[in-house]
């Protein structure tokens, strides 16, 4: 494989990830480039569990990489593509520190990233993948057009081709390559192509399987090599944390931080049952329940729901209001005491001054794990089965959440799928399409997503329908 150790010296859009970056960057970088291109292989994984189509996951992916990790042709102008690729490279390798620790997490960033791979080579030119082809080293061998024909009862036999009527011999032979077998398995096992003395047959159509293969077995075999080296940052306190993070963002996707609402968005306490019931995921169904009939709810689960509350446009004004009468069974001087402070602190108005952003649903997953009593987490992944289908009919039972949808989603839970999960109550809820998602295919990733979109839907439902009226028709108007 050709050593490539900086951005200037990748050539295309595709890498092999062969050599190890020699960039210099910022602990900043670090972290937010491999943050972005873990949206993207989050959301791949996701696409899997969601079962969607490759045609459907592709196009989801591919706005998502324009947005997060763009990789224009070495031709585009105006562009830095040397700054793409750094950023490219480097995320990878970034991420290669916190997948390669264990064998499933290694086996899940290999699919993920073979699979992205895989949709970059579909969407690229010819151009592109064919200097991309000659800079490796795959160890083909190109077949003499004398072998080609002696063989060609054997390749069309391979390829599942027959001569049809009134057709020539000569207009079925195309360029081949002889590889060792061994590079491409997936040709072998589907018997797509001829066998002769340990060598591989394969069509220039079939040019990618190879490509493929190489960039699999590259991967597999770098990241176990990451793994040995990997206890070497045991020491950097800086780094493991990092990692450890971008490992959990398989479990949830990586989600975007909602830190302002929508003016149209903007919500007053009186307003709170009416959209919790038609626009809010799960975990906050709950939590809004239990307040409405305890009315109290532990730390973490004010904590996860007012910061909830607060994206989704609740002033502090309002949230006074709403957090008071929420906690009707005590007096005012008890929560002017004791509660008063800590909503005003989520704000950004007491203490640090710090704007905290609401959890997503990664946050939710991994941190503060509710006890005996808790409300807080994600019902997803904390209710047991029992709970959990009980309360997904109870709250969503009136938009088609019926029992009859309801393995369908326990199947994702029990698979760790979470957040897959509620996305397709989300879909089953709003009478969308399996695949749909929350928009352009993307999953749920964070409990304000999917509130915000809930809410633009019912918006575009109600919004007046523009018509054209003919000249001359009722509806013109005189001026």
């Amino acid at each position: 494989m050709p050593a490539i150790t900086s951005a200037n010296a990748i050539k295309t859009t595709y890498n092999i990830y062969d050599d190890p970056p020699q960039d210099d960057i910022t602990l900043e970088d670090f972290e937010l480039w491999a943050i972005d291109r873990m949206r993207i292989l989050a959301e791949i994984e996701a696409s899997f569990a969601r079962n969607r189509s490759y045609k459907d996951m592709s196009e989801t992916i591919s706005a998502l990489s324009r947005k997060y990790l763009p990789l224009n042709s070495t031709t585009a102008k105006s562009i830095d593509v040397d700054a793409e690729r750094k950023k490219d490279h480097i995320s990878h390798f970034v991420l290669r520190l916190a997948f390669c620790r264990s064998e499933e997490l290694r086996y899940r960033y290999v699919k993920s990233e073979m699979t992205w791979f895989r949709i970059k080579w579909d969407g690229n030119d010819t151009t592109e993948r064919s200097q991309f082809v000659e800079s490796l080293n795959l160890g083909w061998i190109p077949v003499e057009e004398e072998e080609r024909i002696s063989l060609l009862p054997e390749l069309l036999a391979a390829s599942q081709i027959t001569l049809q009527p009134g057709t020539t011999i000569n207009q079925y032979i195309e360029n081949y390559y002889k590889v060792h077998w061994t590079k491409v398995p997936d040709l072998v096992e589907r018997r797509r192509v001829f066998l002769k003395n340990g060598f591989a047959y394969v069509p220039a159509r079939e040019q990618a399987s190879i490509v493929f293969q190489a960039f699999h077995t590259n991967l597999e075999k770098q990241l176990m090599l990451t793994a040995k080296a990997l206890p070497r940052l045991d020491e950097d306190n800086r780094i493991l944390p990092i990692l450890e993070h971008l490992s959990q963002g398989f479990v949830a996707g990586i989600a975007s931080e909602y830190h302002v609402a929508n003016p149209a968005d903007s919500v007053t306490a009186d307003m709170i049952d009416e959209i919790s019931n038609k626009h809010f995921p799960l975990c906050m169904k709950n939590l809004h329940e239990t307040l409405r009939k305890k009315h109290h709810l532990k730390h973490y689960g004010r904590l996860q729901y007012g910061l909830f509350l607060k994206v989704i446009g609740l002033s502090i004004e309002e949230a006074m209001i709403f957090w008071r009468k929420g906690f009707s069974g005590i007096t005012d001087d008890k929560f002017n005491k004791e509660y008063k402070y800590n909503i005003r602190h989520s704000y950004g108005l007491e203490g640090k001054r710090t704007n905290y952003s609401a959890f997503s649903c990664q946050y939710i997953f991994t941190n503060h794990q509710p006890g005996v009593d808790d409300t807080h987490g994600c019902p997803y992944r904390h209710f047991s089965p029992e709970n959990l289908e009980s309360a997904l009919v109870t709250h969503y039972g009136n938009q088609g959440v019926t029992p009859s949808v309801l393995p369908e989603i326990i199947q994702q839970v029990r698979s760790g799928h979470y957040h897959v999960a509620c996305t397709r109550v989300f879909e089953i809820s709003h009478g969308l399409k399996s695949g749909e998602g929350v928009g352009d295919g993307v999953s749920v990733t964070h409990p304000n997503e999917y509130a915000a979109r809930s809410r633009e839907l019912e918006r575009q439902k109600l919004a007046p329908v523009d018509r054209d009226y003919p000249p001359g028709s009722a509806m013109e108007i005189d001026s």
